[in-house]
């Protein structure tokens, strides 16, 4: 066996965790992406009333087919650096969307409910596809990692 592909504790540590983050990520996303195929219309009337866009039903099931690659891309640890960021920035345009809440997360209904607490999801799932990105190359327990250590083809990674 090649010394290369022997994991030290430390690196099957860190791959551990980024594994969990990784799915955890790929299913809040993939959630958002089924309801585009399951709900359209629900979605086409989020581009119109935030977007300004109208978008036809075959758009939305495309947009919501593309996200879902992507989040099965993830999930496996394939297109790493492709998919990842591409998740990461699709999420930041979620932020981008609801930039208005974070300047008043405090705000309250007339029934004393939190109205813009939601955000501060928002930004900690934000922090955790950074922390994916930054941390690819520790990501030891996806396919592509695998791949790499077994000297395939390196457009998977």
């Amino acid at each position: 066996m090649d010394p290369k592909s022997i994991l030290s504790p430390q690196d099957r540590l860190d791959a551990t965790a980024l594994l969990i983050l990784r799915l955890g990520l790929a299913w809040f996303i993939f959630l958002w992406a089924a309801h585009k195929i399951i709900t359209p219309g629900q979605y086409q009337f989020l581009a119109r009333h935030f977007d300004n866009v109208d978008m036809s039903v075959m758009q939305v099931y495309a947009v919501g087919g593309a996200q879902i690659f992507l989040c099965l891309c993830v999930a496996l640890g394939i297109f790493r650096i492709f998919s990842y960021s591409s998740l990461a920035i699709m999420h930041f345009f979620t932020i981008l969307r609801r930039w208005p809440q974070f300047l008043d997360p405090f705000a309250v209904n007339d029934k004393g409910f939190p109205i813009n607490r939601n955000p501060v999801i928002d930004l900690a799932v934000m922090g955790a596809f950074i922390a994916l990105v930054l941390l690819i190359r520790r990501d030891h327990f996806s396919l592509g990692a695998w791949l790499a250590r077994h000297n395939r083809p390196r457009w998977w990674l």
